[in-house]
């Protein structure tokens, strides 16, 4: 025992950049891009357009001292390298300093959505830091004096806001401008030179790319369904890999309802009947985004000020008074029609990185902020959804798209141009894993084994013995019908289902919460969320026994009643303690740690950490933990509590301690991977090493990432494209050299529905010496070990049941579930 630790169809990319002289830009993709290139873009330098319609007045402009002018220096150079923020974490791992690639599986030829850039000629490009004196904190201000220096600055620069790049040296040169008839120092500090493909060159090019390739308006989906537009675009980075630097660019859209807030504020008044309509209203819309067509951009909705309208005044940064109604009409041109509606607040972007930076709220008009996304009842809406998905997901072929001359032109005059084609190189198609069900064995057979999971005994089977299903008024029969699926499917599986105690209860949490005992089934009506998370407190935390919650209108489903409750049964049986199959992981004694974090972006509440452990080497038996931590916090602390409790359990059931433990990391940036090494992984390493001196327990640890933009296809007879087979593994040319990484394709998508998403793995720490070929075969074969579907999924199981007990903890418990509970997949 351990000690105690302490639309219209697609466009093409040519299409997009004609579109483009004569649109604006919306700034959807902004997040993922950040995600790629580790930088602020300009687009972020200052507040969002409209931000003068706040109610702070404009500061009084003060000459700098100089040790304030030093200080200004030296934090107006985000000149940082790019090496700052990407951590070489292969330098450490001596087994892969000579390759990280792997030989095993068959051979196949792929192509990807990257584009490699190369350097025209040798010239150099000009970094320089950009000072004002005195100190301007408004970024769109920055860039307005910026803008009047074009005769010395010339027609090509890029500025990201505080830095500007440059194809021409100006020397060191200070000019001064006016703000207001103030006069405002502006001082060109150089940097350094650099050559085009230099990797701190990528921020600068990342903003030009966004100048040409967006997300603009199209038509709406259908006339039928007019209440919804479909912007498409492309998401694109550009960063070095081990060819040098490429383009990546992916299809994107954005869905944009007819509704404005104004409108979802008039309806819920009209339907509250005295009721209290402005919390309905609140509910509804606070944690909302919204987009403004006057200026393309998306907001946040965080609160609502009843008291104010559109004919309320603020102060302009000049100091004068204006109406929010004058403002906009002046601005923007638009007319605000409704006086008497109040205003919405914005307190600008959240992100996880910077939960504790304050934020200056920004005011909106309702009836000029549209609503994104779908609502519940969209989603219900079958033949809304698969419209929607013809537009949406796109097969590989219909992806594929040619760069535009204009972008060509542009990039020429940074001394850079595309070569031509996609990148295309070999990558490998892994052996298929075989399942071990009971005395059966069957292959992975098209990513899916439901069919063979139904016919034979499971590897654990639980009898269900003293149970209730609890129904509403009139659903009687669905009750009962249920309950006879469920014995019907269940016997070929080894499950024994006995009678249940079938109950009617009002549909209220208080009436369910009456009713409840034993192992439970709720059949609900709708998917109230408030009847659910009030269920699953009461369940998981006062009276901690294993549940399952059936949707009505899912076994209404008049073709699938003995799939549905081969689904539930299976769920069930995985609660209760049982479990379904195994495979061959190829590694003896080895404890497997799932790690992810929930973070409430719309109520900003909590953040939760899952820590998920295997406790037998088959992975059957699973460990389940809870940090919960502040709002916005991804790095996770006292992951020792955790792995103290996980190795105990270990210990209880195998009699010794394990080999070696395998962490898979969800939801790190790669902005974070230092801080991730130096705090989560020395948290473990460091409790291994005190506990465990005499026996050598060896750690792995891997990061995980699923939102990725890079994707890869093969080519099929007539030169279409199309989706690799699961299991195809790429380690060469769209990796880091200064990582340990390889993206594996693990699931299927049927022909025509779509194309295949791959996972990114990095391998940040690894003192079992993993190859290349044990780490990647080992990771797709753990993505056929998540019990909730008989089939491959995205990501390792032990990743994904973090990610699912994390969500429901964060989403309904918000605290910690029973500790009776932690050794059931009781989060399923």
């Amino acid at each position: 025992m351990p000690p105690v630790p302490r639309t219209d169809p697609p466009l093409s990319f040519a299409d997009l950049v004609r579109r483009g002289t004569a649109a604006q830009q919306p700034r959807q993709i902004q997040p993922r891009l950040q995600s790629l290139t580790g930088v602020r873009h300009v687009a972020e330098a200052g507040p969002p357009a409209g931000a003068e319609a706040t109610s702070q007045p404009s500061e009084e402009l003060k000459p700098a001292s100089e040790s304030q002018e030093s200080l200004l220096r030296k934090k107006r150079d985000v000149g940082r390298d790019y090496r700052d923020f990407v951590v070489n974490t292969r330098q450490n791992l001596v087994h892969v300093r000579e390759s990280t690639k792997g030989t095993q599986g068959s051979p196949v030829m792929l192509f990807s959505n990257h584009v490699r850039l190369k350097s025209c000629s040798q010239r150099h490009l000009y970094k320089y830091n950009v000072i004002y004196t005195p100190d301007i904190e408004d970024g769109r201000k920055r860039e307005a004096l910026l803008s009047e220096l074009e005769k010395l600055l010339g027609n090509r620069c890029i500025y990201d806001g505080n830095s500007l790049l440059l194809p021409h040296s100006l020397g060191e040169t200070e000019v001064v401008s006016k703000l207001k008839n103030e006069p405002v120092k502006i001082t060109f500090e150089l940097s350094r030179e650099l050559q085009t493909t230099s990797p701190d060159c990528l921020r600068y090019y990342n903003i030009l790319f966004r100048k040409y390739v967006s997300v603009f308006p199209s038509d709406s989906v259908d006339a039928h369904y007019s209440v919804l537009e479909i912007w498409p675009g492309y998401v694109t980075s550009i960063l070095p890999y081990e060819t040098g630097l490429t383009l990546c660019a992916d299809v994107s859209h954005k869905l944009l309802r007819m509704e404005t807030a104004y409108d979802l504020i008039s309806h819920t008044r009209e339907k509250a009947r005295g009721e209290d309509a402005k919390e309905k209203i609140l509910r509804k819309l606070v944690g909302s985004s919204v987009l403004t067509k006057y200026n393309n951009r998306t907001y946040r909705v965080d609160d609502i000020i009843w008291e104010m309208s559109p004919s309320s005044t603020f102060t302009k940064s000049d100091g004068s008074e204006i109406s929010f109604v004058d403002y906009y009409k002046e601005r923007y041109g638009t007319v605000v029609t409704t006086l008497n509606q109040p205003l919405l607040i914005t307190k600008g972007k959240w992100k996880k990185s910077r939960q504790d930076t304050p934020h200056q709220p920004i005011m909106l008009v309702p009836e000029l902020c549209h609503l994104t996304g779908l609502t519940d009842d969209m989603r219900k809406d079958y033949r809304m959804m698969r419209d929607l998905s013809t537009h949406t997901r796109m097969d590989p072929d219909r992806r594929q798209h040619k760069l535009n001359n204009t972008v060509q032109k542009e990039l020429r005059d940074w001394n850079l141009e595309l070569e031509e084609g996609f990148l295309s190189f070999s990558g490998r198609t892994l052996q298929d894993v075989r399942i071990h069900q009971g005395r059966r064995m069957f292959d992975n057979h098209k990513a899916d084994w439901s069919k063979n999971t139904r016919e034979a005994p499971l590897l654990r089977a639980m009898s269900l013995d003293h149970w209730l299903i609890v129904y509403t008024k009139g659903n009687y029969e669905t009750a009962l019908t249920l309950q006879q699926n469920l014995q019907r499917v269940t016997p070929k599986m080894g499950i024994t289902v006995r009678n249940a105690k079938l109950l009617e209860a009002a549909d209220t949490v208080q009436s369910y919460i009456r009713t409840l005992e034993k192992h439970v089934l709720c059949l609900l009506p709708t998917d109230n969320k408030e009847i659910y998370d009030g269920i699953k407190r009461y369940l998981c935390i006062n009276y901690p026994i294993p549940s399952q919650c059936v949707l009505k209108r899912t076994l209404d489903r008049p073709k699938t009643p003995v799939t549905i409750a081969t689904k539930i049964a299976l769920q069930m049986n995985c609660k209760l303690g049982g479990a379904l199959w195994k495979v061959d992981i190829g590694l003896q004694n080895a404890m497997f740690i799932g790690i992810d974090c929930f973070h409430d972006i719309e109520r900003r509440r909590k953040s939760v950490a899952g820590f998920v452990a295997s406790i037998d080497p088959d992975l059957t038996r699973w460990f389940s933990q809870c940090i919960i931590q502040e709002s916005g916090q991804e790095l996770v602390k006292g992951l020792t509590t955790c792995l103290y409790t996980a190795l105990k359990l270990w210990s209880e059931q195998n009699s010794s301690p394990p080999r070696s433990i395998i962490v898979y990391r969800d939801g790190v940036g790669d902005g974070q991977l230092q801080a991730l090494i130096d705090q989560e992984v020395k948290q473990m390493e460091s409790y291994l090493e005190n506990s465990y001196r005499g026996q050598k327990v060896r750690l792995t640890f891997i990061v995980v990432k699923k939102r990725i933009n890079t994707r890869f296809f093969i080519e099929k007879d007539g030169g279409r494209l199309n989706n690799p087979s699961p299991g195809t593994v790429i380690d060469l040319k769209v990796t880091r050299t200064e990582w340990y990484d390889f993206f594996i394709v693990s699931q299927s998508v049927r022909e025509g529905t779509g194309t295949v998403t791959p996972t990114h793995y990095n391998v940040i720490h690894d003192t079992l010496y993993l190859s290349p070929d044990a780490v990647q075969g080992l990771t797709y074969r753990l993505c056929h070990m998540y019990y909730n579907f008989s089939g491959i999924i995205r990501v390792p199981a032990p990743c994904h049941y973090a990610h699912k007990l994390a969500y429901l903890v964060g989403q309904s418990l918000h605290q910690q579930p029973h500790e009776s509970l932690s050794k059931s997949l009781f989060y399923l």
